[in-house]
């Protein structure tokens, strides 16, 4: 029982736990800034079910990151009906400030005119595609919206941490270099794939040289789209020493034609593991490239990119 002056004599006494200091204490959490532009994901390739739930995915975790984040999917393929396309989502973006900022001035509040961007637009692209990123382009230009493009995701080494991830999956490589244990089909050479010509394969290159240093095997890149790319690279590692190759895509996946991957795993007379798909890093990538825009980091993001 507790007296009006405390609690009872013996009973314990919650007190709050002091801030932690130093280089482990834990970040405040931080909300997107009131007003900020929304986040509007660009979602290459041909629309299907299953790219939408990896773009909702994508999106899920970044939201988890930056709690109050206003967010979109936008199609560069969409149809507008089960698909909304890049160039809607934009204007329906706009449209959708300017009248929150109409209703807050009608209902006497004092509000700051709108200004900067209404979205920050993110390709879910791992490297350049000069191609994608030309309809990307267009795609904001005709929306008539303020908006900001952002950069492709990568090369970064939280992508070459999903590589890794998926080749292991796959069977292909140990999911961790320090521990004492053999898999029988780890390759000893990985064939970094990606599309969008010679500056995507540069891009992926400078990943290669991460996912090298994790895998302790030789890593080279190549292009799915470029007839016989896969397969010199195939034959360069060979001829290097390498035996048992293994086919591993640096893309998130709806930008990848259907069949391709197949096609060149056995152009390669390797196995190929899956596309990045919807893993954390993507829609962490996502936020930072966000954030970046705005000149904000969102909690724990600082430490991941040390």
């Amino acid at each position: 029982m507790s007296s009006s002056t405390g609690p009872a004599p013996g009973l314990p006494v919650r007190m709050p736990r002091p801030r932690q200091s130093g280089r482990h204490r834990r970040p405040e959490p931080v909300a997107a800034p009131e007003g900020a532009p929304a986040l509007v994901l660009a979602v290459p390739g041909s629309p299907a079910p299953t790219t939408r739930s990896l773009a909702e995915e994508v999106i899920s975790i970044a939201r988890s990151e930056l709690p109050g984040l206003e967010v979109g999917i936008g199609y560069l393929d969409g149809d507008d009906a089960e698909y909304p396309t890049l160039q809607t989502v934009l204007a329906h973006t706009a449209t959708r400030r300017t009248e929150r900022y109409e209703l807050a001035k009608a209902a006497g509040r004092e509000v700051a005119e709108p200004e900067g961007p209404a979205a920050v637009v993110v390709p879910l692209l791992a490297g350049p595609d000069n191609a994608l990123m030309r309809r990307i382009r267009q795609a904001v230009m005709d929306s008539r919206a303020a908006a900001e493009l952002t950069d492709v995701l990568g090369p970064h080494p939280l992508l070459a941490e999903a590589v890794h991830v998926r080749l292991s999956e796959a069977g292909l490589a140990r999911a961790d270099r320090a521990r004492l244990f053999t898999v029988a089909t780890a390759a000893d050479g990985i064939i970094l794939a990606t599309v969008g010509g010679e500056e995507a394969v540069q891009a992926a290159g400078i990943t290669g040289m991460l996912l090298a240093a994790r895998l302790a095997v030789p890593v080279m890149a190549a292009a799915l789209d470029e007839e016989g790319s896969v397969a010199a690279i195939a034959e360069q590692l060979r001829g290097s020493g390498s035996v048992q190759l293994a086919l591993a895509p640096y893309l998130v996946g709806p930008e990848l034609p259907e069949g391709l991957l197949d096609a060149a795993a056995k152009e390669a007379g390797c196995a190929a593991a899956e596309a990045l798909g919807a893993y954390p890093a993507i829609g962490k990538l996502v936020l930072s490239q966000y954030t970046t825009a705005l000149g904000i980091a969102p909690q724990g993001q600082g430490a991941e990119q040390r």
